[in-house]
């Protein structure tokens, strides 16, 4: 019996790549960065399974080189790399990894939060080129945390469980943004829910947990920015287009706010030479929000399982278009 083939775009952990292998025959991409879009065409043109990253576009133009094709398992709980609906059309099921993201992304938010707030990246900048000369009384003053407020913008389970851990550590006052009540937040944490603009003019720290979409892309401007704390910390650890950058570099520059914080960029990666990695008040790091080996390894699994599932014609685990 022929075996169902396989492009995976990205090398990912093997506990996934073994899982796939018992089922399919794998075609890896063994390079750092990914495929061309043409190449990514080319490999896929007679596989029934794509494994793709937030990287890698699959369009109409994709679909049309792949005519076997039977499922995309996207190996990360975002999916504005697909055109969902184009593959809808097709009978193309898509497949991501909901979930086990959940605490790691929290805790990278908090490291954010903390690290931007007290200051450690320019204070170890500062530190290591000799610039700390003895304590001082009114050196690298940062902002405090116990009793302050902060404000989730999207309070799903990221969200939630970035203010569990703000509020449980810090005692942390809990506004929040979402399309509806979220009970839960309301009961544990003594959450809040508002609209934007007084989330964003009462908190002393704004957490974006929004998903991206044509209603949330350039959420954050000048003006968002404008209504803030000149104390405010904000941390982004969705995606980068919520943001637009050259009114975040502005607010920073000048003083309109304290601090950032980001885990995304658009585009990732930011370039070198981008104003915002030349600010002192500014941390960015690539996207490792579910660097660690328990989280990816149990997103590989998930991708996996979408994967072979999809092959197979049954139903995918988690399935973002159930056709």
């Amino acid at each position: 019996m022929t075996r169902p083939k396989v492009f995976v775009a990205r090398r990912i952990p093997e506990s996934g790549l073994n899982a796939m292998a018992a089922h399919c025959d794998l075609d890896v991409w063994p390079e750092q960065l990914p495929p061309a879009p043409d190449e990514l065409r080319r490999r896929v043109a007679d596989c029934s399974g794509l494994v793709s990253l937030l990287t890698d576009r699959v369009d109409a133009a994709l679909l049309e080189a792949a005519p076997k094709l039977k499922v995309v398992s996207n190996f990360a709980v975002g999916f504005n790399n697909i055109d969902v609906p184009a593959c809808t059309a097709r009978g193309v099921r898509v497949g991501n990894t909901p979930g086990v993201l959940t605490d790691a992304t929290a805790d990278i938010a908090v490291s954010l939060l903390l690290a931007a707030a007290r200051r450690l990246p320019d204070s170890a900048a500062d530190a290591k080129a000799g610039h700390w000369l003895t304590w001082e009384p009114l050196g690298w003053m940062g902002q405090d945390l116990v009793g302050r407020t902060l404000g989730i913008v999207g309070m799903g389970r990221i969200g939630f469980a970035t203010a569990k851990r703000l509020h449980g550590g810090w005692g942390m006052k809990v506004l929040y943004t979402a399309r509806a009540a979220k009970p839960d937040a309301d009961r544990d944490l003594g959450a809040r829910r508002v609209e934007l603009d007084e989330l964003l003019a009462q908190s002393d720290y704004v957490s974006v947990h929004a998903d991206l979409n044509p209603t949330t892309k350039g959420l954050f401007g000048a003006a968002q920015f404008a209504q803030m704390k000149r104390s405010a910390v904000f941390v982004n650890t969705s995606r980068g287009p919520l943001v637009d950058q050259t009114a975040l570099a502005a607010a920073l520059r000048n003083g309109t706010i304290f601090a950032a914080g980001l885990d995304v960029t658009d585009p990732e990666p930011l370039v070198p030479s981008h104003e915002l990695y030349g600010l002192p008040n500014c941390l960015i790091v690539p996207h490792i929000a579910s660097a660690t080996p328990d989280t990816r390894n149990a997103m590989a699994r998930l991708c996996a399982n979408n994967l072979i599932a999809g092959v197979k014609g049954e139903p995918l685990p988690h399935c973002v278009n159930p056709v």
